[in-house]
């Protein structure tokens, strides 16, 4: 990995983080004036045609064929672009300007949900420092939801279920980020494309039986045309730079480098709220600190292990390789790895 790449695929990965930083207090002032499942699906449905165009460009008319994949796909889809999006501006809008930080940092936990989920199917119990770590990462959130006011436990029915949500829209994203190891061989363009499309359908049948049977209201043209920036900026930024950013430059970093600029995700989400006249308080700051804290360290001690389980193999390495070579023949030894 040479410094050029370092610094592009750091870049990237910057622009992914901010954007999806940015894109919830935006959200926040959409969602007064529109529900979040028409705003969720009116926002993927852009994205997935804008996509689809740019597919057909660069992979031509076979890069649509499902390929026997198109079960996982819908799934996977509709766990990215369905549940994700409308569970998590329906928990935001329900619990009001607090939903904006709370949804924000919950984000940051995507690779500790990863962790619990891997733990409970697999059974495969994570290492003491991960739970730590976790333990940590749930305090952080505590301090932030309850902004330190221990009044919120008594009152915590109000916001059990909007935080319910989040955690469910947060934890598809998290599957279908999983997902993606499925479909090696498929260019990032090409998965992110037919899921998009496949699950801006399911948002689709979703939104027109519920404008059907009275439970959701459709938009009209002067709801549209107040959201249209809004909108704009979401189907643009969040929805196309940062989803192709940050997937190229995971390639670019690994992911194990890479997933470390979602920090990026609230402390960007803090700075807009604090422009648009939010007292942030010092719970809300220190909350989200420890969060970041607990994923950093938890990061940067599984990079040692890894490191450290590396080198004996290395050293063994070397020492076959000095044991082929012909006599007087110099051979790198492990000491120089």
């Amino acid at each position: 990995m040479n410094k050029k790449q370092v610094i592009l695929g750091s870049a990237l990965c910057l622009i992914a983080s901010m954007s999806w930083g940015a894109m919830f207090p935006v959200a926040q002032v959409a969602l007064h004036k529109i529900d979040p499942f028409y705003f969720s699906f009116i926002r993927y449905a852009v994205v997935a045609a804008i996509l689809s165009a740019i597919l057909w460009m660069k992979e031509g008319k076979a890069a649509f064929r499902l390929e026997g994949k198109g079960k996982a796909l819908l799934f996977y889809g509709t766990m990215a672009f369905t549940v994700y999006n409308m569970f998590v501006f329906s928990g935001q809008h329900l619990m009001g300007d607090t939903g904006t930080i709370t949804a924000s940092l919950i984000e940051v936990l995507m690779p500790m949900i990863s962790i619990l989920f891997v733990w409970i199917t697999a059974k495969a119990k994570p290492p003491g420092y991960t739970m730590v770590s976790m333990a940590l990462c749930l305090a952080g959130a505590i301090l932030v939801i309850t902004n330190g006011k221990l009044t919120f436990f008594t009152m915590a029915g109000k916001s059990l279920f909007p935080l319910l949500l989040i955690f469910i829209g947060v934890t598809g994203w998290v599957l279908y980020s999983m997902g993606g190891s499925r479909f090696k061989d498929w260019s990032v363009l090409r998965y992110s494309t037919l899921t998009c499309l496949l699950g801006s359908l399911v948002s689709l049948v979703i939104v027109s039986i519920a404008t059907m049977l009275g439970l959701l209201p459709a938009p009209s043209l002067q709801t549209l045309g107040s959201v249209k920036w809004e909108m704009a900026f979401m189907i643009t930024l969040p929805g196309i730079v940062a989803l192709l950013s940050w997937n190229a430059g995971l390639k670019m970093l690994t992911p194990l480098n890479g997933i470390l600029y979602i920090n990026f995700v609230p402390i960007t989400t803090l700075i807009i709220m604090a422009f648009q006249g939010y007292h942030v308080s010092m719970f809300e700051i220190f909350g989200t600190l420890l969060v970041i804290f607990a994923i950093v360290r938890n990061n940067l001690v599984q990079r040692k292990e890894q490191k450290e389980q590396q080198l004996p193999a290395k050293r063994n390495a070397s020492i076959k390789a000095a044991a082929s070579q012909p006599a007087g023949t110099k051979v790198q030894t492990s000491k120089s790895l």
